[in-house]
């Protein structure tokens, strides 16, 4: 079988049985009705169009999980390129087994490639920048969706709430401003002797420059967020704020540049020197590769 993280395997542990219960619910009467049972069958995937294929191992589990008897086999493995036409793995069986199994082998496969490819085109144009993922996820896809992200050759920001303390600018306006919200949470990690990173965002220089003297302060600040500070104009990308602002920081702390990031600007954000680039876009808009599974009968 694929390897597969051990976080992504639990989030399967949950999500599988209810995607099938989903899926499925009291029997695919299609199949039923149309194929003998027994029938045995190979489906082939194919890859349709270019891009960095994902969610193999994940496939492998859906089509586990429905009949075990199932034989899955693979000629490239999840972050491997793949181009059209490409056929990177067999399934051979019973062929309701396999059609039981498709939609959401295909859904998983199609989305996490998707995510990957996104990531990979974004992290090549950004370089040297680290581009990030964000929490901008579907509910209960969050694993395999950073899992693509660091396949495609991007990386993950925090995973959850619990991980990083992340100061947005909600946070900052409930607790009176840049410094008080970044002393507060200096004040509860050491209390609880908790030890995550601390990054705060800013979106004008006054703020950032809140933010840099609370870390001159000896308050823990690992990274300032600079927000919207590249701005569209009808000119193209303005990225002179952007620059004020990561020269400002001169490397005290990390940068990291959100808001307005696309694959057609990320390179002039990278250009300022940040040290990473946050794009929600990787995961709440992206665009299914379109990877399909092919049938034959009686193979």
């Amino acid at each position: 079988m694929l390897p597969i993280p051990s976080p992504v395997a639990d989030a399967l542990d949950w999500l599988l049985p209810h995607a099938l219960a989903e899926d499925i619910g009291a029997g695919d009467v299609t199949t039923e009705a149309t194929i003998p049972e027994g029938t045995p069958a190979v489906a082939r995937f194919l890859a349709k169009e270019d891009g960095v294929i994902a969610g193999l191992a994940v496939a492998e589990r859906v089509f586990e999980m429905v009949d075990p008897e199932l034989e899955v086999s693979w000629t490239a493995a999840d972050g491997d390129r793949v181009a059209r036409g490409d056929q990177p793995g067999t399934v051979r069986g019973k062929a309701r087994s396999i059609l039981v199994a498709e939609r959401l082998a295909l859904n998983l496969v199609q989305r996490m490639s998707g995510v990957a490819t996104a990531a990979h085109r974004m992290q090549e144009a950004a370089r040297p920048a680290t581009v990030l993922d964000t929490r901008k996820t579907v509910p209960g896809l969050r694993q395999l969706d950073k899992w693509a992200v660091a396949l495609g050759g991007a990386a993950n920001h925090r995973v959850g709430l619990w991980d990083m303390v992340l100061i947005k600018d909600n946070h900052i306006a409930a607790s009176g401003g840049v410094r008080a919200a970044i002393e507060a949470a200096d004040a509860h990690l050491r209390a609880r002797g908790l030890d995550v990173p601390v990054e705060c965002e800013t979106r004008t220089m006054e703020e950032l420059d809140q933010a840099l003297a609370a870390h001159a302060a000896g308050f823990r600040l690992d990274r300032v967020l600079l927000d919207n500070m590249a701005v569209r104009t009808p000119d193209g990308l303005d990225v002179s704020m952007l620059q004020a602002a990561v020269d400002r920081v001169g490397g005290r702390v990390q940068t990291e540049a959100s808001g307005n990031v696309t694959l057609d600007t990320v390179a002039a954000i990278a250009a300022t020197g940040v040290d990473f680039i946050s794009s929600g876009a990787l995961t709440h808009s992206v665009l299914a590769l379109d990877v399909s599974l092919k049938v034959v009968l009686g193979e």
